[in-house]
């Protein structure tokens, strides 16, 4: 199967999960999308994120051909999930669902935490996606506004970023938790700096690599899975906003694959 994994972010985040999908499954083709041009989306209203990501996702189908939607932002996947399932003719993996599934495997005291933009907690998702395990854990989810911007700039450490940092995640330590889920595509950037503030005691989850063995799974299933050959796979990196911007800072977060940066151009 010679067609390409699509994914798509706000911008850099799910540079993560690419990073991830890529190393695991070195021969799949890769085309992913950032929508730097109209970044971040934890702010926005549900529905304006719902139709940027049903735009991102179909033209990933019409226009690359894509044979799977890997939904690499968060606050997306909370938005827009059930509508990009119901509506694409692909299978479409969310990053919400196996990092619900990590996060309760994790914890030994059943108290765990999620932190996220303010989209995604207020989306409730990551509480449903966390009772649909089935298991008995205690919840805090807690929204962390500002984090984003941090590694938007590209700003991953020093003061501001720890300062920030202990006030938003003041909830999550007084509830005791022992595992905390990095519930936004971008926070892996801060992972240094949120590990700091929660001391050696709590786990971080990430959901990146989860997403890709959820992806290889799905892959697998469906027989849609590229098998190494003679053909080295090819990975297209699109942006929506400054190609310049995002193939530098990209390229400092992912690796060399984003020097070659191309245009997307939205609808809207």
């Amino acid at each position: 199967m010679d067609r390409p994994i699509g994914m798509f972010d706000s911008g850099f985040g799910g540079l993560t999960v690419a990073r991830a999908v890529i190393d695991l499954l070195p021969a799949e083709h890769v085309v992913y999308i950032g929508d730097t041009g109209r970044y971040p989306y934890g702010s926005r209203p549900q529905d304006e994120v719902r139709g940027f990501a049903l735009e991102i996702a179909w033209s990933l189908v019409q226009d690359h051909d894509a044979k799977a939607i890997v939904v690499a932002c968060n606050t997306a996947s909370a938005a827009a999930l059930e509508e990009l399932r119901a509506q694409l003719p692909v299978p479409v993996i969310d990053v919400v669902e196996p990092g619900a599934a990590a996060l309760v495997r994790t914890t030994e005291s059943g108290r765990v935490g999620v932190i996220g933009t303010v989209g995604t907690i207020a989306s409730g998702a990551y509480d449903r996606a966390v009772a649909a395990t089935g298991e008995m854990v205690s919840l805090t989810a807690i929204a962390c506004p500002g984090f984003v911007e941090f590694v938007e700039r590209g700003q991953t450490s020093g003061d501001e970023v720890h300062i920030l940092a202990e006030r938003l995640l003041a909830p999550v330590q007084a509830a005791d938790v022992d595992a905390l889920l990095l519930g936004c595509t971008h926070y892996p950037y801060l992972a240094r700096v949120i590990a700091d503030v929660m001391g050696a005691n709590v786990t971080l989850v990430s959901s990146a690599d989860e997403t890709a063995f959820a992806a290889r799974s799905e892959l697998d299933r469906l027989g849609l899975l590229r098998l190494s050959g003679d053909e080295a796979a090819e990975h297209r990196f699109l942006s929506s906003g400054d190609i310049t911007w995002f193939a530098d800072l990209g390229g400092r977060l992912l690796g060399p694959e984003l020097r070659d940066a191309e245009r997307w151009h939205p609808i809207h």
